[in-house]
């Protein structure tokens, strides 16, 4: 066999296309992640300073806009640099760092969209004991298992795969270091990271989606049992933002990694851009658009603001 040179930086491709096409994207782009970071920051302010918002829902909200701000952080500046300069290099090390918090933000969020379908299910048909139940110290212990569950479960495989042999091209055709495109240039036995996959990763994605399925089941069930249509209404439009953001979740990924068995490189890249960029801008926008308690709490901040700014000023 011929030597081969160990790998140690990959270059990231990113859209191979006109500059005046990789500029505007640029600008687009640029646009979008200062919004991501707007809109996520607004609610967890907003969560953490208005009383109205001190409820086990917007705190469940405020956790999902920390995993929305961590997922574009991880993605999107490297992506503006790409763009930027029509490609660029990422060190071994940075591109498993980066695949690594990539891929449990996204586990997090899963876990805790579970968490939250759990929160509704319980205001829905037990609301007389939602508030002994649903306590401060209980939400954050969901939380914090939500958290340790993503990381965690990720770490396995992240590992293995960072013991993968990597030789020859070090070319990635994509816009960040995700798995596919990692296990397409690895030069040694890949058995062991897709036995792990299948131990591992699949459950950490089926346990979410069964909670959520079983949550939404018995919120129906119950919800149809309510005499009045009126009722009927008002209960299930607590859950609407939160069923939105659940299918936009679920169809993005399954879009991706479920349902395409073969894609052209290009429309790849696209559809990875609806959970890295389109997921995290529309969740903010849901809730805050969806909610009478958000649109308040975001009104009397700005008239707080507004009245010290003059009283101060004045």
């Amino acid at each position: 066999m011929k030597n081969r040179t160990v790998v140690t930086e990959f270059i990231l491709l990113g859209f191979q296309v006109s500059r005046s096409l990789r500029l505007f994207l640029f600008s687009l782009f640029f646009v979008v992640y200062c919004l991501i970071l707007c809109g996520n920051l607004l609610i967890i302010t907003l969560v953490s300073t208005s009383k109205n918002l001190h409820t086990p829902m917007y705190f469940f909200i405020s956790q999902l806009s920390i995993g929305d701000i961590l997922l574009t952080m991880t993605i999107i500046p490297s992506m503006l640099y790409i763009l930027l300069n029509n490609g660029g290099t990422i060190a071994f090390t940075n591109c498993i760092t980066q695949f690594y918090f990539f891929c449990s933000s996204e586990a997090s969020e899963a876990f805790l969209l579970a968490v939250m379908s759990y929160d509704r299910y319980i205001a829905i048909y037990n609301p007389l004991r939602y508030a002994s139940i649903m306590t401060s110290g209980y939400c954050v212990i969901l939380t914090v298992f939500c958290w340790l569950f993503g990381f965690s479960f990720n770490l396995i495989f992240t590992l293995t795969t960072s013991q993968i042999n990597f030789c020859g091209s070090n070319i990635i055709d994509h816009l960040f270091c995700d798995l596919v495109p990692l296990l397409q240039l690895a030069c040694s036995d890949i058995f062991i990271v897709h036995l792990e996959i299948y131990i591992v990763g699949i459950p950490n994605m089926l346990t979410p989606t069964i909670i959520i399925i079983v949550s939404y089941t018995y919120i129906v069930l119950t919800v149809v049992r309510i005499p009045s249509s009126t009722g009927r209404q008002k209960a299930f439009s607590t859950c609407t933002s939160h069923l939105t953001v659940v299918s936009i979740f679920y169809g993005t990924i399954l879009s991706v990694y479920v349902v395409p068995t073969k894609q052209s490189v290009t429309i790849s890249k696209i559809l990875s851009l609806l959970y890295t960029v389109f997921t995290p801008l529309i969740n903010p926008i849901i809730y805050s658009l969806r909610n009478r308690d958000i649109r308040k709490a975001a009104q009397e901040t700005f008239i707080l603001v507004i009245w010290k700014f003059f009283h101060n000023n004045l």
